[in-house]
């Protein structure tokens, strides 16, 4: 029993004229003269070899990827090319040098979907006179080295840390813009900044301390210094 196959007969009495014949089922063949090539029409499946591979912006990455494919037309994979699959593999690690050679190191990083449209076409246009269907093509992981790794996460930390301090000082802008306007609103009742003495004592109750720092209104503190400052003079 055979699964998505064909066989094609070869007639070599003709040399070097060969005739193909293809075949499904059962047939015969001549064994002084006759030979037949068994091709299998299901999407196969192989892995790209890791590829170093200098980016445009010259930094030097390791890329692997998977291709899937399928014979469309049996006749020509055998009679166009010695091994439609070598070859076919062969090409693959080619475009991908040759694709990602153009391309920048971020580019490569965000464009992985645009990259492997670009090879699919790309291996498609070339194998279709091998009778090859290049089906979908994935970039599968981007290794980059070990020192570039530590430069990008420095840079990415002090961005972070950056942003931290822009943050942090807004916070301390609207902070004072807000006390500011509390201010205002505390000089035109003098009996709020009493009532925010009472509040920030029974905050601090609450917290079970031993020791409790009353603050002294400084309308008397003033009162009492210019009483003094009167005595003397």
């Amino acid at each position: 029993m055979d699964f998505g196959g064909i066989l094609i007969l070869i007639h070599s009495y003709n040399f070097p004229n060969l005739n193909l014949d293809v075949h499904k089922g059962l047939f015969f063949i001549l064994p002084c003269t006759d030979s037949f090539i068994k091709v299998d029409m299901r999407t196969i499946s192989f892995d790209i070899p890791p590829q170093e591979i200098l980016t445009k912006d010259s930094v030097t990455i390791s890329v692997d990827g998977v291709v899937y494919y399928r014979v469309q037309n049996a006749t020509l994979a055998v009679a166009n090319i010695t091994n439609a699959d070598s070859a076919t593999r062969l090409l693959a690690q080619t475009t991908l040098r040759n694709v990602l050679g153009t391309k920048n190191l971020s580019q490569i990083l965000s464009d992985r979907e645009e990259i492997a449209h670009n090879m699919q076409s790309t291996l498609d246009d070339a194998t279709d006179a091998w009778g090859i269907k290049v089906e979908r093509v994935e970039i599968k992981d981007v290794k980059l080295p070990v020192q570039l790794q530590r430069a990008m996460a420095a840079e990415a930390e002090a961005s972070r840390e950056a942003r931290a301090k822009v943050i942090a000082a807004e916070g301390e802008m609207n902070a004072s813009r807000a006390l500011k306007e509390a201010s205002m609103v505390i000089t035109e009742s003098p009996a709020a900044l009493q009532l925010r003495y009472l509040q920030t004592l029974t905050t601090i109750a609450a917290e079970k301390n031993s020791t409790i720092v009353f603050p002294l209104p400084i309308d008397m503190l003033q009162g009492i210094i210019g009483a003094k400052h009167g005595h003397l003079g």
